[in-house]
């Protein structure tokens, strides 16, 4: 099989049939984006009554939901010690404690909805590229059993061959609670959820502009859409790397990040059980890092910041052949294993590695995965849409501090990408 540009979960996922429709003129919610957030938005304030008006400029799952690799992860990007640094022990438990619950809830969802989509405990693995990280993998499990009264294990680099079939690394540390998942299969059965719980999904409606508007005496927004206005009691959005000019004050806040993948052809069983004997969800310990695990039918699926910039052709096909011999690094057993399939998404970061949610300028929003989208977005587009349903949900980050760009040289554009590139893979080197 050739190589295709072609998204590899896609072809496993069946989608909701939408009809192309101008969606109503009035609803009590307008959900910006059919991703992750906004479906779990959406399904959960339809369950509570609420009218609901998903807004999608391309399909359900179109961006970050069915590109990702498939990865239900606890923890944040950040370490554990910066974070106590940066917010102090009492409200780090309480977003280590949210992390946790993320899974949980994605674990729901998939029961509650019978979502088939390959989810499964299988834990996750974070491997040292240099002996300096693996020494700091005692001090973080230390700090968070002790601190977040939650275990995880450190392998040692002579035990690791029971974990991966890689001899490149330092050690590793393995969180039993992270889970896998076809991200393609989730997006599209979160999507039938939503509309089963009454919720309205209009797919190639793009939203252009948002105006605050009362009508008969109550506040509001108008929402202009390419395929008419709505009025809306509230907006959330929930667009992540893929935000745009409509919700200008959340677009300077938010950096869009390429995040590419290659996998294999379908690998000999013998081979796959070699490369993964526990079929971890597996990363390194890079700030410009590479994560990989098996696909449920044993392909290799490779990924990484082959290049910062956001998707497009060009930065798709230069990524297959840096990934692939990223691949063949960690595992030489690859080096005749076909790749069949090449595609990017775009990840946002904020501008301090962090999730954020709330509300901005009278909007609600839940953004700034960075990587850890697919349970933290989930359980943010829940505890948002308990926010508006007039509830006073446990949110550990809503109200923390939202920092720009310094100095404010940020319009959403990100033209420092390739400097904040050359600087990660710098601070690789010396760390």
């Amino acid at each position: 099989m050739a190589l295709q540009e072609h998204n590899y979960w896609l072809t496993t996922a069946k989608f909701p049939k939408m009809e192309v429709t101008r969606p109503p003129q009035r609803v009590d919610v307008a959900v910006i984006g059919a991703g992750f957030t906004g479906l779990s938005a959406a399904r959960t304030l339809a369950k509570r009554g609420a009218k609901v008006a998903v807004l999608e400029s391309e399909t359900i799952g179109w961006g970050a939901s069915s590109r990702n690799g498939g990865m239900v992860l606890t923890g944040m990007k950040l370490g554990v010690n910066k974070l106590i640094a940066m917010y102090g022990r009492e409200l780090t438990q309480r977003m280590y404690a949210a992390s946790l619950a993320t899974i949980d809830c994605v674990e729901q969802i998939v029961r509650e909805e019978a979502i088939e989509c390959e989810f499964s405990r299988c834990g996750h693995l974070e491997v040292a590229c240099k002996q300096k990280h693996f020494d700091d993998y005692a001090r973080q499990a230390e700090v968070i059993a002790r601190e977040f009264n939650h275990q995880l294990r450190v392998v040692q680099r002579n035990e690791l061959s029971a974990e991966i079939g890689s001899t490149i690394y330092h050690g590793g540390m393995v969180d039993e609670v992270s889970a896998g998942v076809n991200p393609a299969q989730y997006v599209a059965g979160l999507g039938r959820a939503a509309l089963s719980a009454g919720a309205g999904i209009f797919e190639h409606t793009r939203v252009e502009g948002l105006q605050r508007e009362s009508r008969q005496g109550e506040a509001g927004w108008k929402v202009v859409t390419s395929r008419g206005p709505l009025w809306a009691r509230e907006v959330f959005v929930g667009t992540s790397g893929y935000t745009g000019r409509a919700t200008p004050a959340l677009q300077k806040k938010l950096i869009p990040i390429g995040s590419f993948i290659i996998t294999t052809e379908v690998l000999p069983e013998a081979l796959a059980r070699e490369l993964s004997p526990r079929n971890r969800m597996i990363y390194d310990s890079k700030n410009y890092l590479y994560y990989y695990r098996l696909t449920p039918d044993r392909r290799m699926l490779f990924g990484g910041r082959a290049a910062f910039f956001p998707e497009n052709d060009q930065t798709i096909r230069s990524s297959a052949e840096i990934l692939r011999s990223g691949m063949i690094d960690v595992y030489p057993q690859l080096r005749d294993a076909k790749v069949e399939y090449i595609w990017g998404g775009t990840l946002d970061f904020a501008f301090d590695i962090m999730p954020h949610a709330g509300q901005i300028d009278g909007i609600y929003y839940a953004v700034g995965y960075a990587g850890h989208g697919v349970a933290m977005a989930t359980y943010q587009g829940q505890k948002i849409a308990e926010l508006i349903s007039g509830d006073k949900p446990e949110n550990p980050f809503v109200g923390i501090p939202f920092p720009g760009a310094p100095l404010g040289l940020y319009s959403g554009k990100p033209w420092f990408l390739p400097f904040a590139g050359m600087w990660y893979k710098f601070l690789d080197w010396v760390s």
